[in-house]
């Protein structure tokens, strides 16, 4: 603490002032960018048409008048089907971001390390492939799924979205920025090229596994388009299908929509808290050699 006042007595008070300003801005926007769900949360504890009649105002950010009803009536509504599909989510999510880490960092290796015939046409497709939007495969997909028998089933969900242009794309700029030599040492030291990725290459990855951790999961759990295609039974919806059916023509259930989708935004929050460490040192660890 004392070290700490006095480098502030040495800081020279113009920069003094920028940094107190970055932070007051820095505060800001924070509380800016919490706002949604700070409201979310609130209204979910309160009747749904509250958030509906008034929005976000200075009133309805007041914590008063809160109530379980919604949140109990989760556990009571269809059975506690909500949670099947809180569930079905979860493992589809866990599942897809381990298999995309997993196929596209070991594809973004292989583009990065190896020269071989065909190696930049290879480079090209993954980011021409990155321009295509989901919707424009979405009919031959469909069909590769019927042909396959894979229709209303989690596999089916998964399959198409296992190896993301993006992911390879990211791991094949990250790894080229790695030091060649420990590829030649292990090399030296006897490892096969298998040996050198799994035991030199992925420990030394662990902010490239974090950050791309994050966009995956959640490219998973908001992915709402596909497995609306692909799954029939109600059972398997995953959560953004089945908060969808709570609105229908014929009645609106706003009481449980507001307080599912609260609910719905915490796996998302709990990924990025315990990935946080490593986000912004994955992000950046290109652009500075």
């Amino acid at each position: 603490l004392q070290r700490g006042r006095e480098q502030l007595m040495k800081t020279n008070p113009q920069t003094l002032v920028k940094t107190v300003l970055k932070h007051v801005l820095m505060m800001l926007l924070s509380v800016a960018f919490m706002l949604p769900l700070y409201s979310l949360a609130l209204a979910s504890f309160r009747p749904g048409r509250d958030l509906l009649r008034f929005g976000i105002t200075l009133q309805t950010l007041i914590p008063k008048d809160f109530s379980l009803i919604n949140f109990w009536g989760l556990f009571s509504s269809r059975e506690g089907i909500y949670f099947t599909w809180y569930g079905n989510s979860l493992l589809i999510m866990v599942v897809q971001t381990l298999l995309a880490l997993f196929f596209a960092s070991f594809v973004g290796y292989g583009l990065a390390v190896y020269q071989f015939k065909g190696r930049k046409a290879i480079s090209t497709l993954v980011i021409f492939l990155m321009l295509v939007p989901i919707q424009i495969l979405i009919l031959p997909l469909y069909k590769l799924m019927i042909t396959i028998k894979l229709i209303d089933t989690f596999i089916g969900v998964l399959l198409p979205m296992v190896v993301s242009p993006f992911a390879v794309f990211f791991f094949k700029q990250y790894i080229e920025g790695l030091p060649r030599d420990l590829i030649d040492a292990g090399r030296v030291d006897g490892l096969s090229e298998y040996g050198i990725f799994f035991r030199i290459i992925m420990p030394i990855m662990p902010p490239a596994f974090s950050a791309m951790a994050i966009f995956m999961a959640m490219q998973s759990w908001n992915n709402f388009l596909w497995p609306l295609i692909v799954l029939r039974n109600g059972s398997k919806f995953t959560l953004p299908i089945g908060l969808n059916t709570l609105v229908t023509p014929y009645g609106n259930n706003y009481d449980l929509l507001i307080m599912g989708s609260f609910m719905a935004t915490l796996p998302i929050i709990i990924v990025f808290i315990f990935f946080q460490r490593y986000f912004i040192a994955g992000l950046t660890s290109g652009g500075v050699k």
